[in-house]
């Protein structure tokens, strides 16, 4: 099931704005769910919609396209910057932008940025396929009394409260010296899904996903453990499960 890509527009310039948002909606399987003329306007908008993709101009009064950015939250959606000014297109990929285009805004090369920001989003995450987790018999956990050794779907969760990470089973939780990062590229891409920045979750143990306010779900596991997923994992989550 390929679901449309939600995408907010930012331009200070109306005519700008309103060019970009035909451009996209022209294409198929864009769906604009909001247009903005500031920074501040983007980000009152992104703690109310789903959004998957913001496509942001970098040159506008007040709070910039780049500092917009940087006051998003940490599990924003992907970013896409347009101006007519290129030397800044290296502070843009610095942010992790998807694309950068230049003005004025040319619909075959819009059209390229998102393709590439619908690639990223239906992408599952990405592991070493000749590293550990691709055929990891036995997961090596390293922590403060020795080496933990567990089958991979054994994990059902691994939580970080800021300090340590928490691997958790049905019959244990061992606190773990690795970092979340670590541990994700040493689990299976195919079970296994970063559902929060401080958690990932084995998906053969998720027994229901309960949708809440802020956009994201809490995930519940057999035996009655829950896991936050953030607004964003849970756009990546819904379009790997296929759930419109």
């Amino acid at each position: 099931m390929t679901l449309a890509l939600r995408v907010l527009v930012c331009d200070d310039e109306l005519v700008a704005r309103r060019r970009t948002s035909r451009l996209l909606s022209e294409q198929a399987g864009v769906e604009i769910v909001a247009e903005c003329a500031s920074g501040d306007e983007v980000l009152a908008r992104l703690a109310v919609e789903d959004v998957d993709l913001v496509v942001l101009d970098i040159n506008m009064p007040g709070m910039t396209g780049i500092e917009t950015a940087m006051k998003m939250p940490e599990d924003r959606p992907y970013l896409v910057f347009l101006t007519a000014h290129p030397e800044h297109a290296v502070e843009a990929f610095d942010l992790g932008a998807t694309d950068y285009v230049l003005k004025p805004v040319d619909e075959a090369r819009l059209r390229k940025a998102i393709d590439r920001a619908r690639r990223q989003l239906d992408a599952p995450a990405r592991r070493d396929p000749h590293g550990a987790g691709a055929s990891l018999a036995r997961l090596a956990i390293a922590t403060r009394t020795g080496v933990v050794l567990l089958g991979p779907d054994e994990v059902t969760h691994a939580t970080f409260d800021g300090q340590l990470v928490t691997v958790h089973t049905r019959e244990r939780a061992i606190l773990s010296e690795a970092t979340l990062q670590e541990l994700e590229e040493r689990l299976s891409a195919s079970h296994f899904e970063r559902v929060h920045r401080r958690a990932i979750v084995n998906l053969l143990h998720v027994e229901r996903l309960e949708p809440v306010l802020s956009g994201g779900y809490v995930a519940r596991l057999a035996g009655g453990r829950t896991v936050d997923v953030s607004r964003q994992a849970a756009r990546k989550l819904r379009r790997r499960l296929g759930i419109a």
